[in-house]
């Protein structure tokens, strides 16, 4: 047997969820489904610190796998090297694909206000650190038109009306979307519409709006009863709990059980956040997310000594997926969404979001930002769409250069076709640099990776193992 050539370590990863041994041909994303002996040699080829190794390489350093399964072995990773779907190189990139010319969706802050009064909020009670304020319509009118005329060719296009507490500013809102829709029969562009709420003012009248106009919602409820009341409190100190359970009840059921997702956020006071997203499907909501919260609040941050328990709940959580998958009662965890068949374009894994590029944040005054968790950091302020639109040209190249080929952690980590190299937000607000990612929400993200993986594997081993009995 010849030797195999290995190449750079850092492109096949190995790991485990469950009892299930994997390892990842990271440049073509081939996923393979290994036993103890496989990944023991998968193992101990990358430990060989050589460039190539050999079966009679592979004899003395594992004198415990007998010789006819580490030659079956070898063999059948000389077949899959041969292959490129396994200890593959990199392929030199020289002409790095951009994302597509032209912008694609906006975020507008509606209002820079809430009625609640939630501990980790990233925009200090809705206010993003500035004054309280509510959009008026013609600041949104002109973000609207901005973005399609800045759209290009793009045919389909995103807004996602956020803030804040956007129902605080509902009339405005009511009154953007028939421009909005006035404005997709003028130009044949078409635009998909969320709305991110705590749902406290969702009442009926609200609840048949927004289903009469299609409207996606992005539900915030953190699960267990103890943890929204302590998390999400409303200004004056009231639980809001069952208010909001019974109205993401109401609006879920009104629109049958789809068009939404239940957001919430876990932070170093409930670690055992499994729990709560096993909540939220006990309560019926089969669309879900829980977030790890990324703040420098000292009561509420995660720290690296967290890690281990966070992996445990995330397993948990995977075997909590499949369990529902085979039972035949599958829900939707945000964070396990990875198609292991196709997956994003080249750009996207290479970029990312698009904050900055193709996607955009407008605040009530009508400033932009890369995106809304830039918002009132000046230093990223872009322009106003009262003025002149995207003024600062140097912070779209900036953003448009923040590829995973740039960012010197990331051009070294496995998941980095998975993640495109994190948030940007997260990097500056964390170290002072878009280029320089978050470790420690890049550790979560890696582990979440390898859960969706696990997922997605066993999935299909059982949907090939049925079909081919049939």
């Amino acid at each position: 047997m010849t030797a195999i050539h290995v190449g750079n370590p850092n492109n096949t990863h190995l790991f485990a969820v469950n009892g299930f041994k994997f390892a990842l041909d990271v440049p073509s994303g081939s996923l393979h489904q290994l036993d103890d002996e496989a990944f023991k040699i998968v193992e101990a080829i990358l430990n060989s610190k050589t460039e190539s190794v050999s079966c009679a390489d592979l004899r003395f350093v594992l004198p415990d796998i007998d010789s006819a399964t580490l030659e079956e072995v070898f063999a059948e990773l000389q077949e899959l090297k041969s292959h490129g779907q396994i200890f593959s190189d990199d392929e030199l990139v020289t002409d790095l694909p951009k994302l597509p010319k032209g912008l694609k969706a906006l975020c507008l802050n509606i209002a820079h206000d809430c009625n609640l009064a939630c501990g980790y909020c990233f925009a200090s009670q809705g206010d993003f650190g500035g004054k309280k304020a509510l959009m008026p319509y013609e600041v949104a009118v002109k973000a609207v038109d901005m973005l399609i005329e800045n759209s290009g060719t793009r045919r389909h296009l995103e807004i996602d009306f956020f803030g804040g507490e956007p129902l605080l500013n509902f009339e405005v809102i009511q009154d953007l979307v028939a421009y909005i829709r006035q404005r997709e029969k003028e130009t044949g562009k078409i635009f998909t519409l969320t709305l991110t709420t705590n749902a406290i003012l969702l009442d009926d009248e609200k609840i048949a709006w927004l289903n009469d106009n299609d409207i996606l919602l992005v539900l915030s409820l953190d699960g267990r009863e103890r943890i929204q009341n302590e998390m999400r409190p409303t200004r004056d100190g009231r639980s809001t709990y069952k208010k909001t359970v019974e109205r993401i009840k109401t609006v879920v059921d009104s629109r049958e059980g789809e068009g939404y997702y239940v957001r919430g956020t876990y932070t170093r006071e409930n670690m055992d956040f499994a729990a709560d997203v096993l909540h939220l499907l006990k309560l019926g909501f089969r669309h879900v997310s829980v977030e790890p919260v990324v703040t420098k609040n000292e009561k509420f941050a995660l720290k690296e000594e967290d890690l281990p328990r966070l992996y445990g709940e995330y397993d948990r959580l995977a075997q909590a997926y499949l369990d529902a998958y085979f039972s035949g009662k599958p829900f939707n965890f945000f964070h396990f969404s990875v198609d292991l068949l196709k997956g994003p374009c080249v750009a996207k894994r290479l970029n990312g979001c698009g904050a900055g590029v193709e996607y955009i944040a407008v605040t009530p005054e009508g400033d932009i930002y890369p995106c809304h968790q830039f918002v009132g950091n000046l230093a990223f302020r872009m322009g106003n769409v009262l003025e002149n639109g995207i003024e600062n040209l140097e912070l779209v190249s900036q953003f448009e250069n923040a590829h995973i080929y740039n960012k010197e952690a990331c051009r070294k980590c496995w998941a980095r076709f998975f993640c495109s190299g994190g948030c940007h937000a997260n990097a500056c607000n964390f170290n002072g640099d878009i280029l320089k990612p978050h470790e420690l929400s890049c550790e979560l993200q890696r582990k979440r990776i390898e859960c969706s993986l696990y997922i997605q594997s066993q999935i299909l081993s059982f949907e090939r193992a049925q079909e081919a009995f049939r």
